[in-house]
């Protein structure tokens, strides 16, 4: 599955059918509700995530949070690309961890993968590529909240480049403070 959140590159959308064809797969999109979008572009206008960060927390909800929930409705794991060298933020990122707020068990099963390492896989499996990745944007998400990073920067700084936040995320990957290791949350027998 993927989110389609009504605001990604052009180059997304395509690499998500070429997958599909290249694969034989149908990869299930989840979008937001126009009645959702309606009533944020009321309230912050359609662009209003560069106003302020509850703006674009906002946006994010109802673009992002919304259908990862309901995407996510009766699952039981989560495989995410979560990787430790993506940011500060996610330095300490587990293999395994529970879910309290989805009540489920999140495997970021790349977490000690570097860049080097993922791009030698995809090499030699002929993994199709976002054309973004050679244009300098190592982090894709949405067209407007997403640049193409300066040499030296860290992998995630060309998204929401303009707020100061260091550990800026959309919400997806924030573990709340309940969430714990998913070791410790299996039942022992």
């Amino acid at each position: 599955m993927t989110l389609e959140t009504g605001r990604l590159f052009k180059e997304t959308v395509d690499l998500i059918e070429e997958t599909e064809e290249r694969f034989g797969i149908d990869i299930r999109r989840f979008r937001p509700e126009q009645d959702d979008i309606d009533a944020y572009a009321e309230k912050y206008g359609l662009n209003g995530f560069y106003e302020s960060i509850e703006a674009r927390h906002a946006c994010c909800h109802v673009r992002k949070l919304i259908p990862l929930g309901k995407a996510l409705e009766g699952a039981t794991f989560w495989i995410t690309g979560l990787r430790r060298g993506q940011s500060g933020n996610r330095a300490t990122t587990p293999f395994a961890e529970f879910d309290a707020e989805r009540n489920l068990i999140k495997v970021n099963a790349l977490a000690d993968w570097d860049i080097d390492q993922i791009k030698a896989y995809v090499a030699s499996e002929n993994i199709p590529v976002n054309p973004l990745h050679a244009r300098g944007y190592p982090s894709i998400g949405c067209e407007p909240c997403t640049r193409a990073i300066k040499p030296g920067e860290p992998e995630r700084a060309g998204r929401w480049w303009w707020e100061n936040d260091e550990k800026r995320e959309c919400g997806l990957h924030v573990a709340g403070a309940d969430q714990t290791s998913a070791i410790s949350a299996i039942p022992q027998r």
